[in-house]
């Protein structure tokens, strides 16, 4: 595979990069098939950080759902791959990849973008290339909240950046300011959401099992006919715990030319907490010691349904032409939901539209992950000190500490058993998921949340406070000093926009203002400067 052409030109990859996505942007093991394919991969970022074209000063991170914020050390690829006959080649055909890459999970606006561009590059090549950029380089950026219209190749691609304020499992607003766009605009239902029901349909009966394999963090193989199905069930495994960030590390799809392919095949240490799509049969013989192996085939169906995998022990998957299925020793700790199979069953009779099917899927999911996330929520806010215990001349104080114990205690009253029907042993699934990345992603997530809370909280309580009567019996050593402590306070707020008022930080520096007003002229020279 070659590298032939980087556009824009400037913008800069390391060598182990370019051989990362040349394999990466090809299917690793032969397939016959003619024509066009897309998939998508994600790849480590080699040698330090770099500086992204677009500052925004965290702004977009901040205000997105963090499902789908901006990758800080991976980069995502979306390929376009095409393969004809082509007698002047030495193979017998042509093979060439459209890949674009980016910080962001946008797998739908991308492969749409891709879908309009490439066959028009393959035949036209640079120049091409060189007009769909300038084009996208007049795009709006991506601000949450907002619905966008983006001009390309004479087509508007019209769709809403999701905010983190959305209502978890709300359908995407209907979008209304179409001010009579001509061409009508090419409307994309959700940047990033995939057709869960399609990703899933051979292992529809054991999304509970894969939902609890997702929630723990486990090593997970995915093996797929092709990278496009491959790249799909990995995304479609790791978007299934939405609002609750999977903070594992995953592979849509994963070569054996990869840089990490030594550090995830080796069997002198445990697997890492990934999950790793392949197509290559020779993986089956690399990772058989993972502890959970996803075989499917390409899709067939048994009637009117999506035959269902079957779910094996790991010593069964020593052959070469391995059956499709789920290769595990695991155990749910929740019981199966009988209702919701029941429904898509009955969906797939009446020849229910896909998207339909999905957001009953979606909903499910999101209500699972809320019933499991609500309890912790709970505890976690209790751990809060009382407002009343926040006053202007002391440091605030502290959040008080996690105890596992005591949550559990907790549960006894308030645990999932209130909002969902399953039944199991919650109380296991939690020990287990302490022990998780996905645990520790959350807990550091809400920690800093309500630090900066209390941070707000403590600006707040200064701004309603007597400073005049405070300064009367203090010395000027203790009075220079809250002006330093003030100040920084306001350069932090500032820093990490702290969810407070704009006239709170401008009664503050105020304040600041009075008390330096009141010192000797010299001390006052000294502050200002």
């Amino acid at each position: 595979a070659l590298l032939q052409l980087v556009y824009p030109h400037d913008f800069r990859l390391t060598e182990k990069e370019k051989t990362s996505i040349c394999y990466l942007s090809f299917p690793d093991s032969y397939s016959g098939g003619l024509g066009d394919t897309q998939f998508s991969f994600r790849l480590r970022q080699a040698g330090g950080p770099r500086s992204s074209p677009f500052q925004d000063d965290g702004r977009y991170n901040r205000e997105a759902p963090l499902t789908l914020q901006r990758e800080a050390a991976h980069y995502f690829g979306y390929v376009y791959f095409r393969q004809v006959k082509d007698s002047s080649m030495r193979r017998g055909y042509f093979q060439k990849s459209l890949v674009l890459v980016s910080r962001l999970p946008y797998v739908n606006l991308f492969q749409c973008l891709l879908q309009l561009i490439a066959p028009e590059y393959f035949d036209k090549l640079e120049p091409c290339l060189e007009a769909v950029c300038n084009e996208i380089d007049q795009w709006p950026p991506p601000v949450p909240g907002q619905t966008l219209n983006l001009p390309v190749m004479g087509v508007v691609i019209q769709v809403r950046i999701p905010s983190r304020v959305d209502k978890p499992g709300s359908s995407p607003v209907k979008q209304c300011n179409q001010e009579n766009l001509l061409p009508a605009p090419l409307v994309l239902p959700s940047v990033h959401e995939l057709d869960l029901f399609r990703c899933f349909q051979p292992v529809l009966i054991h999304i509970q099992m894969l939902w609890e394999l997702m929630l723990l963090g486990e090593p997970m193989v995915v093996m797929a006919p092709s990278p496009t199905v491959s790249s799909e069930m990995v995304l479609a495994l790791t978007s299934c715990l939405a609002p609750l960030r999977y903070c594992c590390d995953f592979r849509p799809y994963f070569t054996i030319h990869d840089s990490e392919f030594k550090e995830y095949t080796t069997r002198t240490q445990a697997p890492p907490n990934i999950v790793v799509g392949v197509t290559n049969p020779f993986f089956i013989k690399t990772l058989q010691h993972w502890p959970h192996i996803l075989r499917v085939g390409e899709l067939r169906m048994s009637g009117d349904l999506p035959k269902q995998v079957k779910v094996k022990k790991l010593a069964k998957l020593k052959t070469l032409d391995t059956k499709p299925g789920i290769y595990t020793s695991y155990k749910t700790f929740l019981h199966k939901d009988k209702t919701l199979i029941k429904r898509l069953l009955k969906g797939i009779q009446r020849k229910r539209p896909s998207e339909v099917q999905s957001a009953l899927l979606r909903r499910h999911l999101l209500e699972l992950t809320q019933s499991f996330i609500i309890p912790l929520e709970h505890y976690m806010a209790s751990l809060m000190p009382l407002q009343r215990a926040i006053t202007p001349w002391k440091n605030p104080p502290q959040i008080r500490p996690f105890c596992q114990e005591d949550f559990m205690k907790s549960l006894q009253h308030a645990g999932p058993q209130l909002t969902c029907v399953l039944k199991g042993d919650w109380l296991g699934l939690y020990r287990r998921f302490f022990k998780s990345p996905n645990f520790d992603g959350w807990f550091r997530q809400r920690h800093r949340e309500m630090t900066q809370k209390l941070e707000a909280l403590h600006l707040e309580a200064i701004c309603e406070a007597d400073i005049v009567a405070w300064m009367k019996d203090k010395s000027e050593v203790e009075i220079v000093d809250l002006v330093l402590k003030l100040r920084e306070k306001l350069v932090r707020a500032r820093c990490q926009h702290l969810p407070v008022k704009e006239e709170t930080l401008q009664r503050v520096s105020l304040y600041i203002d009075t008390i330096i007003g009141s010192l000797p002229e010299d001390l006052q020279a000294v502050l200002h400067h």
